[in-house]
């Protein structure tokens, strides 16, 4: 059994508490006067260097430290909070983390050129780079200043049990309050039990603070500002004669913590005797049991592991199809009966195994405020991202393989699509250009549109491009469709100069290489001066498929369920009347449809009771000719070999419960092959 590594927990942790605060940065952009986003910010910022810290990214803690310096005097409101500050700290960010990919690595000097910015962006002082500064003296003014007030402040508090095992360690607070001024600490063991039942892994001390200061109380809630759901917490303010009496430090208190992993919560008459004279809230107390609970209510688990569970589902599912297969060549009913429950629990477990690789695409469309904010900036133009949808779900492999044709798609629409405010103006819109990012479930797939509102594509340049580049014949005929997915080419670009977002000619070719190899497909949708759209569409998951399994000639053939809408006859009397038109009447429409016997060259007669299954992808609807239709199919997606990689026809392969391979047809393809045919046969018509 493998042991995970705390440095690449850490690691994840770390890239969660980034995106948490990129996110509180971006929404502080438009709500500068936000109190509840500063904050937030602050207290990201503040587990990130404490947890850097812990676990010895020292280089780390030290410089995030100074942009919690920076958020903490606008939580005081010694500055204000502006466009300038999240701007550096939002490149600051990107510094933390390849401090936290690479701590080991020469950074050079971009540590101080950013901590220069930050200095710029507050105005004020601002600490040398190198470590987490300890307080330092005040140099001498050269007038008086009035003295500040000194407090004194009795804190009692006390940690639950599993306090280390999640990451808290009670010498961390203990420093924080030493830092804060003049502190006796006084360590209760009281509640420590008896040898034989210590349990080595629990703390069972609690603490009994003495503070001087001339901090207020927000500075002592900020000591414990992330674990107050769980602790019993105490303060109250006493005066100076009580602070001087106060017990001294018992040295054997200290290395306690070190050895324990946690503190018991205190007994109800502890907590008690431990509520302030003063009205400050004091949390609930949270039995251990219950805060266990809620912890194991999400469990991390490395993604390899997921993909390794997913193929034995997948050797479930071929095996439970060849014992359902020769369940039902046999008469022995209990036979029967085993495979029909075997054939229920696989189909539970699949169900369920899809669930589990399920993410939402809302953590794709996140990673792209930070885009939209960077370029917004860079280009000068005046942006608002919209996005919808984000709850709608798709494979975890779907999401990772989508983020770099998005962010091609996304920065285009920006450089070619929107227009400078000046030009919005004059053509009566509005300053602000709008990008759209949008998620829908359709069946089996997921749309997936990246729509503008900007000047939309400009036909007679993009036909001009493609004539020179001699992707296309002067004159040459071709379709609105065919025309806008001239763009995909490979080294096609309509810009007039190379600039750092576009203009080199890749990019849009790798997104169509990339929708393809997840068996999608991309449209689009333009109106010049209005703005345009472009469409992924992709299916939900890569592993594991409803199809319908069909036969033409001697071969079988799967086609994903998803696509199918309906089932017809086509007698061989029909089929001969269809020859040389190719459409079949449906509900007061023709649909075009493909001979799948002629397609395949299976030089077999057809059968005398043809099937029509009818797919479509959208709005776009194609027959397909078949000679039996056998039934549904779960079928396990195996990828085609390399020799099969021009095989634009099929999608991959499956496996059958007889050991045979039946290969799994790409309706995109065939679908397209069928509005073409039909368009030739309009033409010549």
């Amino acid at each position: 059994m493998t042991t995970l590594d705390p440095v690449a927990v850490f690691r994840t942790e770390a890239a969660e508490c980034l995106e948490a605060i990129e996110a509180g940065l971006l929404d502080l952009t438009h709500q500068l006067d936000n109190k509840d986003l500063v904050d937030a910010v602050f207290r990201g910022l503040h587990t990130l260097k404490g947890s850097g810290a812990m676990f010895g990214f020292e280089a780390l803690a030290a410089f995030t430290h100074h942009c919690e310096t920076a958020f903490d005097r606008v939580r005081k409101g010694e500055v204000a909070a502006t466009s300038e500050l999240v701007a550096a700290v939002l490149a600051a960010q990107d510094h933390m983390r390849a401090l936290v990919d690479q701590p080991d690595a020469d950074h050079g000097d971009t540590g101080h050129k950013l901590l220069a910015q930050l200095q710029a962006a507050v105005g004020g002082k601002e600490a040398a780079p190198a470590a987490v500064p300890a307080p330092a003296p005040a140099p001498a003014a050269v007038c008086e200043a009035p003295a500040k007030k000194t407090n004194s402040w009795r804190i009692r508090f006390s940690l639950p049990a599993n306090s280390m095992a999640n990451g808290t360690n009670p010498l961390g607070l203990l420093d924080e309050l030493r830092d804060l001024g003049e502190c006796t600490v006084r360590a209760n063991s009281s509640a420590i039990p008896p040898l034989d039942a210590l349990t080595p892994t629990e703390l069972h001390i609690s603490w009994d603070v003495t503070l001087t200061s001339e901090q207020d109380r927000s500075a002592i809630d900020d000591v414990f500002i992330f674990v107050l759901d769980d602790m019993e917490l105490s303060v109250e303010e006493i005066d100076a004669s009580a602070a001087a009496t106060a017990a001294p430090v018992e040295e054997k208190a200290a290395p306690a913590p070190v050895a324990a992993a946690s503190a018991a919560p205190v007994s109800p008459t502890t907590v008690a005797e431990f509520r302030p004279v003063e009205a400050v809230p004091v949390k609930r107390e949270v039995p251990a049991a219950v805060s266990q609970a809620k912890a194991a209510e999400n469990v991390r688990v490395p993604a390899e592991r997921l993909d390794e569970l997913m193929d034995r589902v997948g050797e479930l599912v071929i095996a439970q199809s060849r014992l359902s297969q020769l369940a039902s060549a046999s008469t022995d009913i209990a036979l029967r009966s085993v495979s029909e429950e075997i054939e229920r629990l696989s189909g539970e477990l699949r169900d369920t195994m899809m669930v589990l690789r399920m993410v939402p695409v809302a953590t794709l469309f996140s990673r792209f405020r930070r885009l939209v904010h960077d370029l917004a900036r860079e280009t000068g133009k005046v942006i608002e991202l919209v996005t919808e949808g984000e709850s709608t779900e798709v494979d975890k492999t779907v999401i990772e393989r989508l983020a770099d044709p998005l962010v091609h798609l996304v920065r285009n629409s920006i450089d070619h699509g929107l227009e400078t405010p000046a030009d919005r103006l004059a053509s009566g819109k509005s300053e602000a250009g709008t990008v759209t990012l949008s998620a829908r479930q359709a069946g089996g797939e997921v749309i997936i549109s990246i729509k503008d509102d900007g000047r939309g594509i400009n036909r007679e340049r993009v036909r001009a491009k493609a004539e020179s580049s001699g992707l296309i014949q002067p004159g040459q005929p071709l379709s609105d469709s065919e025309l806008l997915q001239l763009i995909f080419a490979p080294g096609f670009s309509t810009a007039a100069a190379i600039t750092n977002l576009s203009g080199r000619g890749v990019g849009m070719d790798v997104v169509k290489k990339t929708v393809e190899a997840l068996r999608g497909a991309i449209d689009i949708v333009s109106v010049p001066g209005q703005g345009s759209e472009v469409s992924l569409r992709i299916p939900l998951t890569l592993a594991i498929i409803d199809g319908l399994l069909v036969r033409v000639g001697a071969g079988r053939y799967v086609i994903p369920l998803s696509a199918v809408e309906e089932c017809l006859e086509l007698s061989l009397e029909e089929d001969l009347r269809s020859r040389g038109r190719s459409f079949i009447s449906l509900r007061d429409s023709l649909v075009p449809f493909l001979r799948l016997r002629d397609l395949f060259r299976t030089g077999t007669k057809p059968d005398v009771h043809q099937k029509v299954v009818v797919i479509s992808t959208g709005t776009e609807r194609v027959g397909l000719v078949v000679d039996q239709i056998i039934g549904d199919h779960q079928t396990v997606i195996k990828s085609m070999s390399k020799l099969h990689n021009n095989v634009a026809t099929f999608s991959g392969a499956t496996i059958l419960g007889d050991g045979s391979v039946a290969l799994i047809l790409d309706v995109g393809h065939l679908v397209a092959a069928g509005q073409q045919q039909e368009a030739q046969l309009r033409v010549a018509g």
